[in-house]
């Protein structure tokens, strides 16, 4: 995700000069190959596994490192992390076949396959037990704000968290929409670049009057009131379809569907720990088919990003 707020154009612009690169190396075999081709179906070597994110929070490596750690144990490889500045370049790695795991949102996970990418979704994180794959994401507001519901968000700078983010723009369009709310004309965007970053800024009330974010991050405030929520289907762990079957089904094992019993049992000592807890409870098998919600919605809002 972006570091630094962005006007709305800001933000389309840099989205569309990614995705130009995706479309690029898409329509380009040997480019977009290359990489895998040149490595056995890996991104770097044989002896390495990339794991590519997008940072969500200042934790994010620190989230996901336990995770990490068990996919090494469980396949014998190094899995060296690979965090991307923003949805844009992430998928851009995806389609040049420079990770071989990443962990996408639902809406960058559509936009990548649509831009070329060799994807297979695994499972989704889950935080509780009893819990399924999904998440919610919030409207939110300053505490004791006027405003009460996404109605009220028309002509408000409203915060968005980045282009490609499921949660914290695709919904949040979709919402806006359907109350006849164009969510790039009919508030002042401003694209905060990550979800913590979107709440602290709606708390404040300067930057952005109202907002969106996912649960998670919200429910870290104590500045924000939440005025309107959408499930939404859990992010997928993916894995790059080039990778060689042996190591891909070793990849699939690992992730499919697994506890923190399951990672604590096999020797992950930094598991073991009420940061990744609050995080992490399970993986949940999903697949392609349990993201056709997204591509409705892609189709019904239009959204520019949703294309190839």
């Amino acid at each position: 995700m972006k570091l630094r707020a962005l006007t709305v154009a800001a933000g389309a612009a840099v989205l569309a000069l990614g995705l130009a690169a995706c479309s690029g190396a898409a329509g380009a075999a040997t480019g977009t190959d290359a990489p895998a081709a040149a490595n056995g179906g890996y991104a770097v070597d044989a002896n390495t596994l990339v794991f590519g994110v997008v940072p969500d929070s200042v934790d994010t490596q620190t989230n996901y490192q336990p995770l990490m750690d068990y996919l090494a144990k469980e396949t014998g490889k190094k899995v060296e992390y690979h965090e991307s500045t923003d949805y844009a370049a992430l998928i851009e790695a995806a389609v040049a076949g420079k990770v071989d795991v990443a962990s996408f949102s639902g809406f960058t996970y559509i936009t990548a396959t649509n831009a070329g990418a060799k994807l297979t979704p695994i499972s989704s994180i889950v935080t509780k037990q009893g819990q399924e794959p999904g998440y919610y994401s919030e409207a939110i507001v300053p505490k004791g704000s006027s405003i009460t519901s996404i109605k009220d968000f028309k002509g408000k700078k409203v915060c968005f968290v980045d282009p490609s983010s499921t949660s914290g723009y695709l919904f949040p369009s979709y919402n806006l929409l359907k109350d006849d709310i164009d969510p790039k004309t009919g508030v002042s965007p401003v694209f905060a670049g990550k979800h913590d970053v979107s709440v602290q800024k709606v708390g404040e009330g300067k930057e952005c009057e109202a907002g969106f974010a996912e649960d998670s991050e919200v429910a870290k405030s104590d500045k924000v009131t939440v005025v309107d929520k959408t499930m939404v289907p859990g992010a997928p762990l993916v894995y790059n379809t080039a990778l060689p079957k042996e190591t891909a089904d070793k990849v699939v094992t690992a992730l499919k569907e697994i506890t923190i019993d399951d990672i604590v049992k096999a020797g992950v000592k930094n598991a073991d720990s009420d940061a990744f807890k609050a995080t992490f409870y399970a993986t949940k098998p999903v697949d392609d088919k349990y993201y056709d919600i997204i591509r409705d919605i892609c189709d019904k809002t239009k959204a520019d990003q949703c294309k190839k």
